[in-house]
């Protein structure tokens, strides 16, 4: 039987269940009176962006200044500057988010990747952890190319070929490349730092959903 590619029917891999996490995020919050100089600059220039303020994974960010000023611009790239459109773009982040079962990627990028025309119905597909249904031919191409790049992390030649085809070019390779990396390490210091969504609002991911 010829092998699967990972991801393209049924129910979707994901990462192990998240332990429970602590009552507080593990690096207190930060705030302007706390900051250093070059920390206080890149503080305003996130609050003029961010859905989160400077919580979520720039607090942790803001922490390793010079660090914080090379994520950010890498972030402006990959969101608003690449060769992919806003709409895949956000389907990508969904994806690792999803993957990583990252409460505060999900809670931030899901009204965003809506916003940008990705259809209420793929993102409750995936949400629930299956293969969308409805998606689009540059949608399904993204869904493939990340599932097999992130669970088996290879990507078969015709996911890759098609990928590209369908994407245009080679540029929008590298770039859908880098932003799942860029995102899963987002969504690794999101749970080094145990940080949940803003308090008062429910997180994406129920305890104990697969």
């Amino acid at each position: 039987m010829a092998e699967r590619t990972p991801g393209t029917t049924g129910t979707a891999p994901s990462m192990p269940e998240a332990p429970t996490r602590a009552a507080t995020p593990r690096f207190a919050q930060l705030d302007m009176t706390q900051m250093a100089p070059a920390q206080r600059a890149l503080a305003e220039e996130i609050l003029g962006f961010s859905s989160v303020g400077i919580s979520g994974p720039y607090n942790a960010f803001l922490r390793s200044p010079v660090m914080a000023r090379r994520m950010i611009d890498l972030l402006d790239y990959l969101r608003w500057n690449s060769s992919l459109p806003a709409r895949l773009t956000e389907f990508a982040i969904l994806i690792q988010a999803r993957l990583w079962r990252s409460q505060v990627e999900w809670f931030a990028h899901h009204p965003l990747a809506l916003k940008a025309g990705l259809a209420p119905s793929v993102a409750a597909d995936l949400k629930a952890n299956r293969r969308p249904q409805g998606m689009q031919a540059d949608e399904a191409a993204v869904y493939e190319f990340c599932m097999a790049l992130s669970t088996g992390h290879a990507v078969p030649q015709e996911v890759f070929e098609r990928t590209r085809d369908t994407l245009g070019g080679e540029q929008q390779i590298v770039d859908l490349t880098v932003l799942s990396g860029t995102y899963v390490s987002v969504a690794m210091i999101l749970a080094v730092a145990e940080q949940g969504v803003p308090p008062g609002r429910e997180p994406p991911f129920a305890p104990g959903e697969a």
